[in-house]
């Protein structure tokens, strides 16, 4: 191959490469974004509860614990109960705390996040909402979204509960307009203690009125954090949003609402601080993110409570725009600029091969002169 064939297959290849850069969609059909088809049909509402994967705490601090055994059973399909578990869960999540608690503080809500992130799903995140209808907006949207379970912070972050279901007037894959009628709620203290709604047999069913009795504010009196006086959850928000299509993020509710009622906390006190959170782009563990107290959530979104919304669903225009036809013409300066070279190259006569000697040959050693003697005297 002649020096200028040699030079037109690499042009061609980043003429190639540039074209596929311009108009990405050219080469295959067009395709929905998301994981929808995957997901189960919508017939009013979704739950994730299956029986078997309930378990109660083992402890009186590892309500936290429980619930990742609790969300690894429904999500990986397992049937874990056992103390092991949970004490390898505890004290992992206690490792990634935010904030240097006491032992009888348990698991803060950096703590809980890092542990579903890292024995569950990478893509559990923090949420930390201005108002409960935000909250529970976002959480039932992502749970749809991703068939997974969300982790809600009850009795002021003094215990922690899964969110396993829902059931709404609307579709949240296919529309932002709807309104959650009822949840389905699990309580690891259940086995251990049911006194005042602390714990409720599990996939219990609540009206939205009747979680805001237990799904509060955040606050830890002995130690400001900055999730203070935030709706705290931890949600698996989706990496390619599934958004209804054709309809445009709904703004957040920018009202801050003031905790509720005191409620009796569970007795004896589970975790004190069983919620955390961990930044998507930093390993588990690490420093929170979110340490700016006006904007405390682990995902990307503009508002300001904290409140996910879905990017819209698109696909790719059945027309020919003006990145497919720069393509076509830069596919076809690729080509002849190849044909060219394939051209010389046959065109242009061989120089005559050398013969080369073969693989570690030595040339033969030349006779060396015989030396003169030097007359004695």
């Amino acid at each position: 191959m002649t020096r200028i064939a040699r030079r037109s297959w690499p042009i061609a290849g980043l003429i190639l490469a540039f074209a596929c850069f311009l108009a990405p969609g050219w080469a295959g059909p067009s395709t929905v974004s998301g994981a929808s088809a995957a997901l189960p049909a919508w017939h009013g509402g979704i739950d994730l509860y299956r029986k078997g994967t309930f378990t109660t705490q083992k402890s009186w601090l590892w309500c936290t614990a429980a619930d990742v055994q609790i969300v690894r059973n429904i999500a990986r399909h397992q049937t874990d109960h056992s103390t092991t578990s949970q004490r390898r869960y505890f004290n992992w999540m206690r490792l990634h705390n935010r904030y240097d608690l006491p032992l009888s503080a348990g698991v803060d809500p950096a703590g809980w996040t890092a542990g579903l992130r890292h024995f569950v799903d990478d893509r559990y995140r923090l949420v930390a909402s201005r108002t409960f209808a935000a909250a529970l907006k976002s959480a039932v949207t992502n749970l749809r979204q991703t068939n997974l379970p969300v982790g809600i912070t009850v009795a002021n972050g003094g215990h922690a509960w899964v969110l396993t279901g829902f059931t709404a007037t609307a579709d949240p894959l296919r529309t932002t307009s709807f309104t959650v009628t009822s949840v389905r709620v699990v309580g690891p203290l259940f086995g251990l203690q049911s006194r005042n709604g602390y714990d409720m047999p599990p996939d219990t069913k609540l009206t939205p009125t009747q979680l805001r009795h237990y799904f509060t504010p955040w606050k830890y009196a002995p130690k400001r954090m900055i999730w203070d006086g935030r709706y705290v959850s931890i949600q698996p928000i989706p990496t390619t949003p599934v958004a209804p299509a054709g309809v445009s993020p709904a703004p957040s509710a920018s009202s801050t609402t003031g905790p509720s009622s005191a409620l009796s906390s569970p007795a004896p006190s589970s975790s004190t601080a069983d919620v955390a959170a961990v930044s998507p782009s930093s390993p588990a563990g690490a420093a929170d993110p979110s340490a700016a107290d006006s904007a405390i959530a682990s995902a990307t979104s503009p508002s300001a409570d904290a409140t996910i919304a879905a990017a819209s669903t698109t696909t790719t225009s059945g027309g020919v725009g003006p990145g497919l036809a720069i393509a076509i013409v830069v596919v076809g300066l690729a080509g002849a600029i190849m044909a060219i070279g394939i051209a010389r190259s046959i065109a242009r006569p061989r120089a005559a091969s050398h013969p080369r000697p073969a693989p570690h040959a030595r040339p033969a050693p030349r006779p060396r002169p015989t030396p003169r003697r030097r007359p004695h005297h």
